[in-house]
């Protein structure tokens, strides 16, 4: 699924970063210096430019327009380039999700007189919104100002891991306020806000809560707020549109000016201070549990109003997350690859309290004990490259966080399985797999042990057989999900496959034979979708029979595919590319289908009404995530050239540092991921197999500080636009006769080295070598 992008940083004086581990031998350039906030801030994007930490539960930056749900869709992370206005700046977003929620406690500073509603885009001084122009707009890693040309405030906005950070400096002559807005809320419907509350605490401290039944339904989420200036008053007002009958009795107060406390469904406040000749800075703490906790998060992460403090340690953060890779390339390629990093470090983020309490899936507040408790799981997106990479370049705290997680949120869970797209710890049932699955077992397949790889296995069977869930029953039954009722069948029975063999696998290394040889038989049923006749996977019919009439082309409602149709699904069995190629009747079957697909004359069009495909080359869909293997699968017919020529087909198309530069939703990291990986010439297939296929480099030299002290370097000789192929390629100077690597080989580190040139050069891509990992066999 699609996403879009924010970004904010944590201070290390006053938040540890969490997951980050030292990087020896740091790059002597700073790479926040070559991030830039703004690719995919455009046209599907749906990325924000904010101020974030890595993985920080505050993601903060500004709204430009909040519009109704079903015309949502563009404005997912609340910010469009294109856009002239800025409504205010909320605390929590998405990085390229193609659904979206939060938008959540939104302040807007004001000079002169406060107006409650937002009001038009195209009528200046209509309502509380503001113009802004992109040159007084400056983002950076962890830190992002603009100035609000309708009030000329200067507005400055920072991180840490919990609070949010700003400061507004204002004209002088004009009395200052701040408007907090608890009705704003990104994909925005009537009714949405199931209850809020906000109140001025004796001391000065602002609290309130929210409840939203938005995508994740009952989603609670408690905050603080301090300004480091005593208020001169304050306003109260609850705008709900329609009272309820029955109203209970009034509160203490005879005015929104005398009320120290209001709750509903349509709060807003105005907090005033008179005219102000130093910039006010207001510290916003958020709490999945409880106001209380709002306030101890405050408390531990930011005790002063110091934001030049937390910027800096924001800022050194980032410096010290950014630093894993040091890639030297074209200044544009990289500005992309580390914005891409950049945008891999957003999710899954902290989900808990500083104290480790959190709110699960029940909806009840536990606590995690000895380990981070995170959320926000794009899993049908993450668990092809975002996750993976993670196991390379942050595998023990970060990786053992998410799955500690996940178990955890297993455990918690009314239906006892694990997370399908959850975020702030609440299930939004969105996509389909169990895609949790894969990414415990390539965890466990790569020697990272920080959970109960029993308690694991356990969650991991549970969510495989829990018949109520997206038609399991029918797929234990018939061996593939009957289109007969379910509208998506026939893509879960390849993605359920595919999480079945990561199952088998980990149990097989867990001497589980049992539980193995159960999953390696279900790993094999994409082949019950499969019609030889014509060599794609199809929708089929509970009586056994395919539907008709079939369109390989057909996507959308119905189809019998997600987000996508037979053209990107007939290759989802990355466990068993061999068995496809069997199917198909060898290897040359495999490349002329891969080169119809590419090559295809398609009219954009056809997926005019389908919001996450985006990026077609031919019917690849780059912008979707089920295509994102698919050039890789050359290097298994013997033909790792046109790997090779489709990748940078792929990276010159989808990739360039500019608001437009992302063809899709980021998807919380997975299309960034997919960057990352590609350039440094390989890329996980199949997680859980603990293989890299081998592609071609992007970079000229990209060096890895991996997280056990040893460094992996990556060269690539006569890299430029003419020399696109592999000559040779070599690791610790001793040639590869094979088009993978083991994970094992690279957390060694030492040197991987490409040497490139023409194709007619190149022999190492032009000649057959040892393929990688499939469940069958050549035939």
């Amino acid at each position: 699924m699609k996403t879009f992008g924010v970004w904010a940083i944590a201070s290390l004086a006053l938040c540890p970063l969490l997951w980050s581990q030292p990087a020896p031998n740091a790059a002597k350039a700073d790479p926040t210096s070559m991030v830039d906030p703004m690719i995919g801030t455009g046209p599907e994007g749906h990325t924000f430019p904010g101020a974030t930490v890595p993985f920080g539960m505050v993601q903060l930056s500004p709204d430009t327009q909040i519009r109704p749900f079903k015309q949502s869709y563009k404005w997912a992370a609340g910010y469009r380039y294109e856009d002239t206005t800025i409504l205010g700046f909320s605390h929590t977003h998405f990085s390229g999700a193609g659904h979206s929620d939060l938008g959540d406690v939104l302040l807007q500073p004001i000079s002169g007189d406060v107006r409650l509603d937002p009001g038009e885009i195209g009528k200046p001084g209509s309502g509380y919104r503001s113009r802004f122009s992109h040159d007084q707009e400056h983002a950076e890693p962890g830190y992002y100002a603009v100035t609000l040309l309708d009030y000329g405030v200067r507005a400055e906005l920072t991180a840490t891991t919990r609070v949010g950070v700003h400061r507004y400096t204002y004209p002088a002559g004009k009395p200052a306020h701040v408007l907090l807005d608890l009705r704003s809320s990104i994909y925005d419907y009537p009714g949405k806000i199931l209850w809020s509350r906000i109140r001025v605490r004796q001391d000065g401290t602002i609290t309130g809560m929210r409840e939203t039944r938005g995508w994740a339904p009952g989603r609670q989420l408690y905050f603080a707020i301090r300004f480091s200036r005593p208020m001169t008053g304050h306003s109260l007002y609850d705008l709900e549109p329609e009272p309820p009958v029955y109203k209970g009795f009034k509160s203490p107060g005879t005015s929104p000016e005398t009320t120290q406390s209001i709750e509903g469904r349509g709060l807003e406040a105005s907090f005033d201070f008179g005219e102000l000749s130093q910039p006010l800075i207001i510290k916003v703490a958020l709490s999945p549990v409880s106001e209380e906790n709002a306030i101890a998060n405050m408390n531990a992460e930011v005790p002063e109003f110091d934001f030049d403090g937390v910027r800096t340690a924001a800022h050194k953060a980032w410096q010290q997350a950014l630093g894993v890779i040091d890639f030297k390339a074209s200044p544009e390629m990289q500005k992309s690859l580390y914005t891409s990093l950049y945008h891999a470090l957003m999710a899954p983020s902290i989900s808990m309290d500083a104290d480790g309490e959190y709110r699960g899936p029940d909806n009840q507040v536990h606590r995690a004990k000895d380990f981070n408790f995170v959320s926000s799981f794009s899993l049908w997106d993450t668990y092809r490259a975002e996750q993976p990479l993670m196991t390379l370049i942050e595998p023990e705290r970060r990786t053992s966080d998410v799955v500690n997680s996940f178990l955890a949120s297993q455990q918690e869970s009314p239906f006892g399985i694990l997370p399908i797209w959850q975020f702030q710890g609440i299930e939004t049932w969105c996509m389909i797999g169990y895609h949790a699955v894969p990414e415990i077992a390539d965890a466990y397949m790569k020697g990272i042990r920080g959970f109960d790889a029993d308690a694991a296995l356990k969650a991991m069977v549970a969510s495989a057989t829990y018949g109520p869930y997206g038609h399991l029953d029918q797929y234990m039954k018939y061996g593939y999900v009957p289109v007969d009722d379910d509208a998506e069948a026939a893509s879960k029975t390849v993605e359920y496959a595919f999480d079945d063999w990561t199952i088998a696998r980990m149990a097989r290394a867990m001497h589980r034979t049992d539980v193995a040889d159960t999953f390696a038989k279900r790993a094999s049923y994409w082949r019950n979708n499969f019609n030889t006749k014509d060599g794609f996977v199809e929708p089929r019919l509970a009586n056994g029979e395919y539907r008709t009439p079939f369109d390989p082309a057909r996507a959308g409602a119905a189809s019998g595919f997600t987000e996508g149709n037979a053209w990107q699904y007939s290759w989802y069995e990355p466990q068993d590319t061999q068995g496809l190629i069997n199917l198909l009747g060898g290897n040359d079957k495999l490349i002329g289908k891969l080169d119809a697909m590419f090559d295809a004359k398609v009219d954009p069009k056809q997926y005019a009404d389908i919001e996450d495909i985006s990026g077609l080359i031919g019917q690849y869909i780059h912008g979707n995530e089920p295509s994102h293997h698919l050039a890789y699968l050359y290097d298994y017919a013997g033909a790792p050239w046109r790997t090779q020529a489709r990748l940078k087909q792929i990276v010159d198309s989808q990739y360039r540092p500019a608001p437009d530069g992302l063809v899709g939703n980021d998807d919380l990291g997975q299309m960034s991921a997919w960057f990352i990986f590609t350039s440094l010439g390989f890329y996980p297939v199949a997680p859980g197999s603990n293989q890299y296929v081998i592609g071609r480099p992007f970079v000229d030299r990209a060096t890895l500080h991996l997280p056990n002290g040893r460094t992996l370097t990556v060269v690539a000789d006569n890299l430029n636009d003419a020399n696109a192929y592999v000559k040779s390629v070599s690791l610790n100077g001793k040639p590869l006769d094979r088009t993978y690597l083991w994970h094992s080989e690279l957390m060694q580190g030492g040197e991987l080295r490409f040497v490139m040139s023409t194709k007619d050069d190149a022999a190492w891509s032009t000649r057959p070598e040892e393929t990688p990992y499939s469940m069958s066999k050549p035939e």
